[in-house]
């Protein structure tokens, strides 16, 4: 599977992605990604192998001129309503950019292209996102791609710890678009 818009390639990650990937993950800019931290090649390589497996709803943004991976997008089906057989057609995206290329519009292609195969391809109804609400170029680019702002819930999670050991919790914004609102953003 493989997306593309005028400048990027969204494709199922390969082995050979690792030295790109490593290049964002090394040194994750927001706390929500901190668990996906990567210390060497060696980390990178193993991290990898084990996306090759995840080719339906995880991407690799690639730049379609060089072929460079500048970060990733995914988002898995869940249901609208928990502990039901109600169908999967809820989606909550999860994007990360290589520092160096953000602020260029690459996000918003990435994830504008990523909505319409979620809600045109796999049956999306609903799509939402989780941002910090430190993180500002998050929050545009929900706004940028028409979600709404649904609320803030105070000291919601925790990816890292204060000094003390401590959780550090965060506050964090949630943003939704139904299928209905994007395919009439989309006229």
């Amino acid at each position: 599977m493989k997306l593309e818009t005028a400048r990027l390639i969204l494709r199922p990650f390969v082995l050979t992605d690792a030295s790109d990937v490593l290049e964002y993950l090394k040194e994750p800019a927001v706390n929500c990604f901190q668990s996906m931290k990567l210390n060497s090649l060696e980390d990178a390589q193993k991290e990898m192998q084990k996306r090759t497996s995840e080719t339906e709803y995880y991407f690799a943004i690639v730049l379609k001129d060089s072929g460079k991976v500048i970060g990733e997008i995914d988002a898995y089906p869940e249901s609208g309503e928990p502990h039901t057989d109600s169908p999967k057609d809820t989606f909550s995206p999860c994007w990360m950019l290589n520092q160096a290329y953000q602020g260029k519009g690459f996000a918003f292609e990435a994830a504008h292209a990523f909505f319409d195969y979620l809600f045109s391809q796999k049956g999306a109804r609903r799509i939402y996102a989780y941002t910090e609400d430190y993180n500002t170029a998050s929050q545009n680019l929900c706004k940028k791609l028409g979600m709404r702002f649904e609320g803030l819930f105070k000291e919601f999670v925790s990816f890292v710890k204060n000094a003390d050991g401590s959780p550090r919790y965060e506050n964090t914004m949630q943003w939704a678009i139904l299928k209905s609102e994007w395919e009439t953003l989309r006229k």
